[in-house]
């Protein structure tokens, strides 16, 4: 999109247009008004297009006339991850160096007096203008400046918050490193501290954790959040007192369509208490508690064990229907013999299964070539390792029906329901 597509975009018989055909293929709407040299068509099917994407991510927003580019679409926080990031951090004045879309910014407005919005790139600032007014808000003010050039010139803490989500896409390229990211928050950690006594750092979901204090001294408190069972970021908060504190850690999983906010809280290093055999359920913790290293408190808060000790399974005898993950029926368990494999399937009748592999020598790819396994979203096959550390192969179902898809809402730091 080009700042002058972007303008025609807004034009009140555009926008109408846009809706009356919001249902429409883009593709198709390009081809129905090719030609039309009054209307901005290649803008337009691209805006329909990404309102379709709007409506799941953004279910809420996306009933306004917002606009969107599809990049800056891709990239934004998620309207669950933003609403939780709102719940966190409230103020009078926090200033948003990352710009973008600015979905976290529109949601952080609900939750500060004030709010600045930073933005380097001239389209997305104007953007975020329209968007603004098609929202009604009226604290966030737009300021189309590079951010840490615009954040140097304010005097020191000027903001109680700084909230930044560096561009981990650069020149094509995607990072996950802090320093490789822009701003780069670990050279300016000394900057964002002296302008504001907290920063809120989103980072990819994929960074390496452990080692992050020494880069960020002032680090106090990590939460990786995952939504719908996918780990979408982690939050690394900085305190500007916290420099000789450890760090704390905990692990969100929330849901689309929910409030409910699931958190274990605890200590990554603690103890795994492994079973001496397998129970009659199966566990998979949610991907934020696994990521977060916190699989072994929520094991001990919910009095499971770990089927061996180095993969995230648990086991127990008892039903827990608000267990924050996965939980399934075991129905059979054999030592991994592929000669005898095949006669196993035969016997459960297996035709299809959602293959479930950790800490084990065959790729899922092939498996399924090797035995012509199809796939199944309920009946599972974990191919992993038992206590003794020798392959297995557990055939289970996913318990819908006891417990539930999606656990009810609890308090905070606590594992729900154990």
């Amino acid at each position: 999109m080009t700042l002058e597509e972007l303008y025609r975009l807004c034009e009140p018989d555009v926008q109408a247009l846009i809706a009356l055909h919001s249902g429409d293929d883009p593709a198709q709407f390009a081809m129905q008004f090719h030609g039309r040299k009054d209307l901005p068509v290649r803008a337009m099917a691209e805006q329909i297009g990404c309102r379709r994407k709007a409506a799941k991510k953004l279910p809420s927003l996306s009933t306004y006339n917002l606009l969107y580019t599809p990049l800056s679409l891709e990239q934004a926080s998620g309207e669950r991850a933003a609403a939780f990031k709102a719940s966190m951090l409230s103020g009078k004045r926090l200033i948003d160096l990352s710009g973008g879309l600015g979905i976290d910014s529109i949601f952080l407005s609900r939750t500060f007096d004030d709010v600045l919005y930073c933005e380097r790139d001239p389209l997305l600032s104007t953007l975020m203008e329209h968007n603004l007014k098609q929202c009604g808000i009226g604290n966030v003010q737009v300021q189309h400046a590079d951010s840490l050039t615009l954040l140097a010139g304010y005097p020191d803490d000027s903001f109680e918050w700084i909230y930044v989500d560096p561009a981990r896409r650069e020149e094509g390229q995607r990072s996950v490193t802090l320093e490789s990211a822009s701003p780069d928050v670990v050279l300016n950690h000394d900057l964002l501290l002296r302008k504001a006594a907290k920063v809120c750092i989103k980072a990819s979901p994929a960074l390496e954790l452990s080692t992050l204090k020494a880069i960020l001294p002032a680090l106090s408190e990590i939460v990786v959040v995952s939504v719908d069972r996918e780990c979408k970021e982690s939050l690394l908060l900085l305190d500007r007192g916290a420099r000789d504190r450890p760090v704390t850690i905990r692990a969100v999983a929330l849901s689309t369509g929910s409030d409910a906010v699931v958190e274990v809280c605890g200590d990554p290093d603690a103890d795994r208490a492994v079973a001496s055999s397998l129970k009659q359920f199966l566990y998979e913790p949610d991907p934020a508690i696994i990521k977060a290293r916190l699989s072994a408190v929520l094991a001990r808060n919910c009095g499971l064990e770990f089927l061996n000790g180095s993969v995230d399974y648990l086991t127990g005898e008892q039903l827990i229907a608000d267990f924050p993950g996965r939980l399934f029926r075991v129905l059979d368990a054999v030592p991994w013999k592929p000669k005898t494999f095949r006669a196993f399937l035969a016997r459960h009748h297996i035709t299809g299964a959602s293959i479930q592999r950790r800490d084990f020598p065959l790729s899922v790819e092939k498996l399924r070539t090797r035995f012509g396994i199809r796939e199944s979203e309920r009946v599972f096959l974990f191919f992993t390792r038992n206590a003794e550390r020798e392959p297995v192969v557990i055939y289970a179902l996913r318990v819908f029906a006891e417990a539930g898809s999606a656990p009810p809402a609890q308090g905070r730091n606590a594992a729900p329901g154990c």
